[in-house]
């Protein structure tokens, strides 16, 4: 069965392969939306307090993201205030008097920061079709069942879809890695299609596994490794991304990444995202309750 591949503009630019021929029956959507809740956990990139005693903050966020099997988006998004970063930081924080809000860093930069949370808000998304996006593509919930659930012809399909996105062959890698990642809990793709999703990321250069650890919530999963790096000398930067799948469920738990630029750390480039819910729901969209 052959699929033009369409770039968002709507124009045929290729064609690929999709796993199973249209006859083929996809299996029924479980529950009324295809749901994702994420909490991110962001260093702020500027430091508070006093030059001779600053202390760095950390932001944090939860997001929602509701999808109707004919493709129809919501999102929600609620942020859920900055606290210190570590215990040293808390203790900076307390000198400077506890303060529960910011405005400014210590370089003079203009924020707007809180302790508290704030109210939050949820709406559709307001896309180019009503379908799902992946790969650059525009995708029926028939057309994101047939994908393929072969590790080899998976990375073939998505390596066609970013030469039709006008991808470079020297970010391929980057973007095969993102797009197998994406699987794991953007749209509802079957359990095998994640799995093969899953086998492509152990087969990225620089992957590992890295035996099993805990999220943030203290669920339990497979640690997956990945590194790169770019560039030489003081622009050399290093990135060590690390995900934490539930293989029975073939879902990511959380990811984060640890960057170095000139083999210091980079803290504002440093998240990490703990996948709280992925999978279906029949829980209409809300604006994004307190964890």
């Amino acid at each position: 069965m052959s699929k033009l591949i369409s770039l968002g503009t709507g124009l045929a630019l290729g064609a690929t392969i999709l796993s199973a021929p249209p006859a083929a029956a996809a299996a029924p959507p479980e529950g009324a939306y295809w749901h994702t809740r994420s909490l991110t956990a962001q260093p702020h990139q500027w430091r508070f307090g006093t030059k001779a005693d600053s202390y760095a903050l950390m932001q944090h966020d939860v997001s929602e993201r509701w999808t109707t099997p004919e493709g129809k988006a919501w999102f929600g998004y609620r942020e859920l205030g900055a606290v210190p970063a570590t215990a040293a930081d808390k203790q900076a924080w307390q000198r400077d008097g506890s303060p529960a809000k910011w405005s400014k860093s210590i370089d003079g930069k203009v924020v707007k920061l809180s302790t508290q949370p704030a109210k939050g808000h949820v709406g559709p998304v307001r896309q180019r079709r009503d379908q799902f996006y992946f790969a650059g593509q525009w995708l029926t919930y028939d057309e994101v069942q047939r994908l393929p659930a072969d590790p080899d012809r998976l990375k073939d399909w998505v390596t066609r879809a970013g030469q039709v996105f006008q991808i470079s062959d020297g970010a391929m890698a980057g973007w095969l890695t993102a797009n197998f990642a994406e699987l794991l809990h953007a749209v509802p793709a079957p359990k095998e299609v994640r799995a093969a999703a899953y086998q492509g990321l152990l087969s990225r250069p620089g992957a590992r596994a890295g035996g099993t650890a805990k999220d943030a919530l203290g669920r339990t999963g497979a640690v997956l490794v990945i590194e790169s790096s770019n560039g030489t000398g003081k622009k050399a930067s290093t990135s060590r991304q690390s995900l934490i799948v539930d293989t029975g469920r073939m879902v990511l738990l959380s990811r984060s990444q640890a960057l170095t630029v000139g083999g210091e750390p980079f803290p504002a480039k440093s998240p990490v995202e703990t996948l709280v819910e992925v999978g279906w729901t029949n829980s209409p969209p809300v604006v994004p309750a307190l964890p």
